[in-house]
């Protein structure tokens, strides 16, 4: 997502007329959301306070296209990207922190919070400016890796994953190591504006041209943009009326009061390189150079407009990043899915409803349809829309929007429910079933009257057909969110593990479907792994038909995500049915049982079971012919049985694993992660005396 255009990106500190927010390494306050907060008030590992991190982590990792210091920008982005997996840890594991770990998360979380606003300076912001004082926003990236580097500066004493400590660590190294990132195009732009500023009133129309091409102010319409993004950097710095120049400040970075005053003359003189016409038809920011030209730059009046500014909506251009990739209006209720998109939450909803299982935008597969809300854009797109008049548009309405007939079927319907006859309750739950498949509002207002209790009664029913269609009915009506919460009341987790066990088979895998689907709620992973469904699962993995194995295997793997619910997994058996299908012929899921055996590998009992089952040759042969993510997968198995167990390292040295982590570390296709993984194999081999392993680790150092 790239958040353009959007003057005020600064949230409620429009408000006070300045933005203060030198960076700094620890501090007990950030701002987060809409305002201050004391963040030493609460507990980092607290539901909420652990998703408002990650949306700053989410947050940032989306903004892209900037202006201007991109390496520095990209470099800071991919870092933040490491420290994710913490955050994620913490919550799915609902870990308790230490004081010194909760000084560590508060002082991470000021220092994201800061690399927020210094990025989306460098993508919002105006280019002229930021290249003018170039040297002063590439300070304030070395003080935020100097933030980051104190913050990490202590191991945390977590108990984290291995995997996740690793990349805590390699982050703390970067940081460690970083330096100024000039960047060529930068300095020489810097250059060019000092030679073109310098002569402002005796410039040429050649080198006017020239300065326009470099910036890419090569419409009207760019320059208008332009003029937009130092309107809102003036603005947001303080520099308006009533705001003495003592307070001026942005992100610590100096303010160039005279410099602001060269740029807006210098926006005026390349009004000449477009024809007049163009001008006008540009919308109103263009005519306030014709304005300022009339009535000089330091008198004009160069404030966003107000709600009664009488903006032309037929004018106004919404930014691409508000509007619904599906419908392309403008979002009222944004929400995340599992690649990392966002879409209008309706839109997005019926495109999943419809029986799609890829994201709209990239064409990837979803590995679950969890629907995130983005409060972060919602909070953005509500300040621009206050920014410039507009209404802002409303949630949909909560509750459900059904049609008269069809609310009255529904509740003639869940009444049929509780009949004395076994032959209505199952023709009963079968229309509730397919209604709640298909439609989005049905599946509201079946839960609003009272449908999920009866169907989770009818659960218990000696009729497979009627537990067949009462338990795919609330796989169906799970999928709505409120509707998780109803069904975890309504004490469903023991008889649909009841029906995992014993129903036909379609209910089994509508069973195993229905308990993945609860799971992507994280507090619903502990009552599910405790209620005796992880045996039952294993189980379906056993003698499921091919797609009830794979509904098995999802539901695992969510659950496995769980530290407690690892060791479950591993004492119910679930490793020996993965190890089959990893040489299963023809190959049907391999992806699935290499994804389970990747985090059950991080937990003790796992790395026992999987060694004395699992020899060396499997993972090298995966690694040598898989796709990119299985090698991936496969590589960081093997590590960590090599790192905790010598003598499976030594089956890795009586191999050819040298030659093939060496290819894998080397390659091109491979994932980073992978890379990582082959390479610290690598040096644990060369560790323990290995010849050749010794001369390929320095010959990829070389």
């Amino acid at each position: 997502m790239k958040v353009q255009e959007v003057g005020n990106f600064f949230g409620e500190e429009r408000k006070t007329g300045r933005i203060d927010m030198k960076l700094r390494a620890t501090g007990a306050s950030c701002l987060h959301g809409h305002g201050r907060i004391d963040i030493e008030e609460r507990k980092l590992c607290e539901d909420g306070a652990v998703v408002g991190v990650l949306e700053i982590c989410t947050f940032i990792t989306s903004i892209g296209d900037f202006k201007t210091h991109k390496k520095e920008c990209s470099t800071l982005i991919r870092r933040v990207k490491l420290l994710i997996p913490l955050f994620e840890e913490v919550r799915d594991l609902k870990l308790t922190i230490s004081e010194e770990d909760l000084a560590c998360f508060n002082a991470l979380e000021a220092a994201l919070n800061n690399a927020k606003i210094l990025l989306l300076l460098c993508n919002t912001g105006s280019k002229l400016y930021l290249v003018l004082e170039q040297q002063e926003v590439a300070k304030q990236f070395l003080l935020l890796a100097a933030a980051f580097r104190q913050a990490l500066n202590k191991p945390l004493s977590l108990d984290i994953s291995d995997e996740v400590r690793e990349q805590v660590d390699l982050v703390r190294n970067q940081f460690q190591r970083s330096k100024s990132l000039e960047d060529p195009l930068d300095a020489h732009l810097n250059s060019e504006l000092l030679s073109v500023l310098s002569e402002t009133h005796d410039c040429s129309k050649d080198k006017l041209k020239g300065l326009a091409d470099m910036f890419k102010f090569d419409t009207a319409r760019a320059l208008m943009k332009e003029l937009q993004a130092l309107d809102g950097m003036k603005f947001y710095m303080g520099l308006h009326e009533g705001v003495p120049s003592s307070t001026w400040a942005l992100d610590g970075i100096p303010i160039n009061e005279r410099g602001f005053d060269q740029l807006y003359a210098l926006l005026n003189d390349l009004r000449s390189l477009f024809p007049s016409e163009e001008l006008e038809q540009d919308g109103p920011e263009l005519k306030k150079l014709q304005i300022a030209q009339r009535a000089g730059v330091e008198k004009a009046s160069m404030q966003p407009a107000s709600p009664d500014a009488g903006i032309d909506k037929g004018v106004l251009n919404i930014p691409d990043d508000f509007k619904c990739p599906i419908s392309l209006d403008l979002m009222r209720d944004p929400v995340i899915i599992a690649t990392g998109q966002t879409f209008e939450r309706l839109c997005i909803q019926k495109w999943l409803d419809s029986g799609k299982k890829t994201c709209p935008k990239t064409g990837l597969s979803l590995p679950h349809t969890h629907l995130t809300p983005n409060h972060v854009l919602r909070s953005v797109i509500a300040e621009w829309c206050t920014l410039y008049g507009v209404e802002m548009p409303k949630k949909r309405a909560k509750g459900s929007q059904c049609s008269p007939e069809d609310k009255a079927a529904i509740d003639e319907l869940v009444k049929k429910l509780s009949s004395p006859l076994s032959e209505v309750q199952r023709n009963a739950a079968y229309d509730l079933r397919l209604r709640a498949k298909k439609n989005v509002d049905h599946r509201s207002f079946i839960a609003e009257q009272g449908a999920i209790p009866l169907l989770v009664r009818l659960l218990h029913s000696p009729d497979q057909k009627t537990q067949e269609h009462s338990v795919t009915a609330l796989l169906n009506l799970s999928i709505n969110e409120s509707n998780k919460g109803r069904i975890m009341t309504a004490g469903a987790i023991e008889p649909i593990v009841e029906v995992l066990k014993s129903g036909c088979m379609d209910a089994r895998e509508n069973a195993a479907a229905t308990l993945f689907s609860l799971s992507l709620v994280d507090a619903n992973k502990v009552t599910i792994g405790g209620s005796g469904a992880i045996p039952a699962l294993v189980a379906l993995l056993y003698d499921g038909t091919s797609r009830g194995k794979k509904d098995a295997a999802t539901a695992l793997f969510n659950l496995s995500i769980f530290q407690g619910n690892k060791s479950r997994a591993v004492q119910a058996g679930v490793v020996p049915p993965l190890m089959k299908l990893l040489e299963e012929q023809p190959v049907t899921m391999l992806d699935e049982a290499l994804a389970i055996l990747a985090i059950l590998a991080t937990h003790p009992d796992g790395r026992s079971v999987i060694s004395a089952v699992g020899p060396t040759p499997i993972w090298l042969k995966i690694i040598q012919s898989e796709s990119p993510r299985n090698k991936e997968n496969a590589a960081s198995i093997l590590l960590a049985l090599c790192s905790y167990d010598p003598e499976y390292a030594k089956q890795a040295r009586e191999t050819n694993a040298a030659e093939l982590l060496t290819a894998l570390a080397t390659s091109r296709e491979a994932t980073n992660r992978a890379k990582r993984k082959a390479t610290a194999l690598l040096d644990l081999l060369k560790k323990q005396g290995y010849e050749d392993v010794d001369r390929r680790v320095e010959g990829l150092n070389m």
